[in-house]
């Protein structure tokens, strides 16, 4: 009942369900729906995908997003219920863009690369009002 597309990113705490049970108890029947994922999606943390849901290719899911209708592909959707944001297009333009004036941090500046503790340090202070972007 759940087809998902490749190279598709999940969050922490996502849920993707088919089945929806909210019914049973007074109609004796659970209702259930597929959900298709497509290619190049990402789902942030904490959102919800509902029965009868399709997410077109190359779209982005916002954190804590509850999908209860269909996505279109590429385009950037947030909120409860998800609706669309902005194209995909415009959230790439719109982060190059931001990336100019922002700290841009190599792998040494993660987990994988053994981040120091004076690295820690300078990302936090770097961090205090601003997005950073690390590779």
């Amino acid at each position: 009942m759940i087809e998902i597309g490749d190279n598709v990113t999940f969050g922490p705490h996502v849920q993707v369900l088919a089945h929806d049970a909210s019914m049973h108890n007074v109609l004796g029947y659970t209702k259930i729906g597929r959900v298709r994922i497509g290619n190049n999606v990402f789902i942030g943390a904490g959102s919800i995908v509902l029965p009868n849901v399709q997410i077109g290719d190359n779209s982005i899911v916002g954190a804590g997003s509850i999908v209860t209708k269909d996505i279109p592909p590429n385009v950037v959707c947030g909120g409860n219920p998800a609706k669309v944001i902005s194209t995909l297009d415009d959230f790439i333009k719109k982060n190059r863009e931001q990336m100019k004036e922002s700290p841009l941090y190599s792998e040494d500046y993660t987990l994988r690369g053994n981040i120091s503790e004076q690295k820690k340090n300078k990302q936090r202070e770097e961090l205090k009002n601003k997005i950073g972007y690390i590779v």
